[in-house]
């Protein structure tokens, strides 16, 4: 059975070039980092490197990269540890933004601290294609409000947020306040298709996640730009410049900056587009979510009204063909994304989301094949279903 793989946005095949860099790590190369001895310091070296070539990705100093497990870890650093840092020092309520469509690492950290009476949170909504406005995040800010985190772009829906407009936004209020605003975006899903250079985007903190980009899961980091003051989450020894304690995973970083060194921003849109375009003419009652235009160059996302999402992919499957519905952290669960719900969808048409999200090796003909299989799976589904069935 021909099998193809639409799910690019969950993981990534780890890349060759990757696994052979790797390899050395785990057997001739294996000292502790923290060791005097010359083990020690050749891993100590592979650290140090590797820590320059994700710099020099997203435009800043080495020592403003810190290296963790991964994009959750990532999130909850910059946001626990900004609002642990400002109590110890303030012994006050802070206030944080952030959007309704965030990652669930945003999402449930945020309420994590909201229930533990440990900051105010204001959560800012999206328009029908999950678009924030920068002009309700400046009304939003308040006196107290020391953390402002958007996502850079989707992971369900594909959809890019302004972070440029709101970093300089958030500069310029900064001017005039004596507690200034730490602004942090999740770029998880950006890294390798959109521009991460943290000077540009102006952000103060970022989380990024390997295996998004043929990279190895269980590694990450968190750029943290110098004089951005958080706590760290993680208690022990002094690695990461005393930011995330515990021997390194220094396979994983080695195997993250070749990644890295890898990334070619390869512009898939056209394949997209045949996807979405295809989808739309063949299917009727099919919505396209997110934004049309401002949306990841390899993201194609749709609810299919009268039918769950749960049995497309099941059918889809039978088909060889790999998809989620919606996030994949959330794809094993029946209920409604809570980004489509943010956006203003129903909870029945929510149900129905698929997400499709490419890679660089798709082909023409991997996308003229879901073309042709997904409109009789509607049809059949629809069919079956009782609320589709007069509406086939």
């Amino acid at each position: 059975m021909k099998k193809i793989y639409l799910d690019f946005a969950a993981t990534t095949p780890t890349k060759k070039e990757v696994v052979q860099a790797m390899n050395p790590f785990f057997s001739n190369k294996f000292g502790n980092p923290s060791s005097l001895h010359g083990f020690g310091r050749e891993a100590r070296a592979a650290i140090d490197l590797s820590r320059e070539k994700v710099a020099l990705y997203l435009n800043c100093e080495p020592e403003e990269v810190i290296f963790t497990s991964g994009g959750t870890e990532s999130d909850n650093l910059a946001i626990s540890g900004v609002v642990f840092d400002y109590l110890f020092k303030a012994k006050k309520k802070p206030h944080i933004i952030i959007s309704t469509v965030e990652h669930h690492a945003v999402l449930h950290t945020c309420q994590y601290l909201e229930n533990k009476s440990e900051a105010e949170v204001t959560y800012i909504k999206v328009d029908g294609r999950g678009m924030v406005n920068p002009e309700d995040i400046k009304k939003a800010i308040k006196q107290n409000t020391i953390l402002i985190s958007i996502m850079y772009a989707n992971n369900e829906i594909g959809t890019i947020e302004p972070i440029r407009e709101i970093g300089k936004m958030i500069e310029k209020e900064n001017r005039d306040r004596k507690n200034k605003i730490v602004f942090h975006t999740d770029a998880v899903q950006a890294v390798g298709s959109l521009n991460c250079d943290v000077k540009y985007l102006h952000v103060d903190l970022l989380s990024l996640s390997a295996h998004k980009f043929g990279g190895p899961k269980g590694i990450g980091a968190l750029f943290v730009k110098k004089g951005i003051k958080i706590k760290n989450l993680i208690h022990g020894g002094g690695q990461e410049y005393l930011k995330r304690a515990g021997t390194e995973n220094v396979p994983g970083i080695v195997g993250m900056a070749k990644a890295v060194e890898l990334l070619r921003i390869k512009k898939i849109i056209i394949l997209r587009d045949r996807l979405i375009d295809g989808v739309l003419k063949t299917i009727p009652d099919t919505i396209l979510t997110g934004h049309p235009e401002k949306r990841l160059p390899n993201s194609a996302s749709f609810c299919f009204k009268f039918i769950e999402g749960e049995s497309i992919l099941y059918n889809l499957d039978l088909e060889g063909i790999a998809a989620s519905s919606g996030s994949a952290c959330t794809s094993g669960s029946l209920e409604a994304s809570h980004v489509l719900l943010a956006c203003g969808f129903d909870h029945k048409t929510a149900q129905g989301s698929i997400r499709f999200t490419l890679g660089e090796n798709t082909t023409n003909e991997e996308i003229k094949y879901v073309l042709k299989v997904l409109p009789p799976i509607i049809k059949k589904l629809r069919k079956m279903s009782p609320f589709g069935r007069k509406n086939v």
